[in-house]
């Protein structure tokens, strides 16, 4: 009997059904691959909706006004409205309370001893502005408010300060060789380690709002302006920051893509709880979207890591937000009172 060629020779026809499912299959993944970067890419360089900032108070924004040249670092601290708020009255330990603001340099700390200053209690509010000189030396000038100024009379400046010079029409007082102090009215003094920054502030030249854009930039980011913010335009004072917001964890120290930052913001504040956000500035759209989805993503681990994350810090972990919005990263928390009222008790 003759063989039918058709019968032994394979079918084509499902072949081709089988080819042209691979093709569909092909090009759905295609069509869905490219309008996820499509949708990626709009929402890394789409606009998102920001928290209005708080204005600076008029004497703040005279103060900023009148910091000299540019500045490094602003740094900002409310001592008055923090002591008035009930995270500060009901939670902070005296032990706290009573911690020095700052480490005072020897003839500082000798005048402080003398005068019974305690700048946590007497120091009203703190306006500080840093400048880079040479490789390693940090210029200051603070600006202070508070009480503390009557503990300080011109006789007491007179006998632990080794001279006096008038500058803008006011005393000023060198504690050592580059510490000057200087008295601004009945509850305000300037202090700074650099005579030429000092008069500069005395005897201002043009306005800070318009001579440093890139500050005054990251000063309108820092959306409380009442009880503590920082301004940090310069990258390394930057990295030294973000150093110390990730020291907890390794992990996030490591990352080389969150270390590309170029500046930042901060503000607190403190009410029943603490709220708070914090703005960091990348070069590119793409840099700041990429450091929110590590920064995201490192949360998200930590938050499901049950062995070594403890309950309470889960529960801080899970009221972080992280938010890209063109080339900053955002990143927003609202801790309530009770969160820290369980801490204490525990303890």
């Amino acid at each position: 009997m003759a063989k039918n060629p058709e019968a032994d020779s394979p079918s084509t026809k499902p072949q081709k059904r089988s080819l042209r499912k691979g093709a569909r299959l092909l090009l759905s993944i295609s069509t869905l691959v490219t309008a996820g970067f499509a949708l990626t890419a709009l929402w890394v360089n789409w606009p998102k909706a920001k928290v209005q900032p708080e204005p600076l108070t008029p004497s703040l924004r005279r103060m900023v006004d009148h910091l000299p040249g540019t500045s490094d670092a602003i740094i900002y601290i409310g001592m008055k409205d923090i002591r008035e708020s009930r995270l500060w009255k009901e939670i902070i330990p005296d032990s706290l309370k009573n911690a020095p603001l700052f480490k005072p340099d020897d003839q500082l700390n000798t005048m402080l001893q003398a005068s019974g200053i305690n700048p946590s209690l007497d120091i009203d509010t703190l306006l500080i502005s840093f400048k880079r000189h040479g490789y390693k030396e940090q210029n200051f000038l603070g600006i202070a408010s508070g009480a503390f100024t009557e503990k300080i009379p011109a006789s007491l400046l007179k006998i632990v300060s080794r001279r006096t010079e008038v500058i803008g029409g006011r005393p000023c007082y060198a504690l050592d060789s580059t510490l000057w102090l200087c008295p601004l009215g009945a509850r305000q003094a300037a202090l700074s380690n650099n005579k030429k920054m000092l008069q500069e502030f005395l005897l201002p030249t043009g306005s800070f709002f318009k001579r440093d854009s890139l500050s005054v930039a990251l000063i309108d980011k820092a959306i409380y302006k009442s009880h503590l913010w920082f301004a940090l335009p310069s990258p390394a004072w930057t990295s030294g920051a973000l150093q110390s917001l990730t020291s907890t964890n390794q992990g996030l120290k490591s990352m080389g893509n969150l270390n590309r930052i170029q500046n930042l913001a901060l503000s607190v504040k403190f009410k029943d709880g603490i709220e708070g956000q914090s703005e960091w500035g990348y070069s590119t759209n793409q840099a700041a979207y990429f450091a929110s989805t590590f920064l995201w993503g490192a949360i998200k681990l930590s938050e499901l890591n049950n062995t070594r994350t403890t309950e309470q810090t889960r529960e801080l972990l899970n009221r972080i937000k992280i938010q890209q919005n063109l080339k900053s990263v955002i990143i927003h928390t609202d801790l309530p009172f009770e969160l820290f009222q369980t801490a204490k008790e525990k303890k």
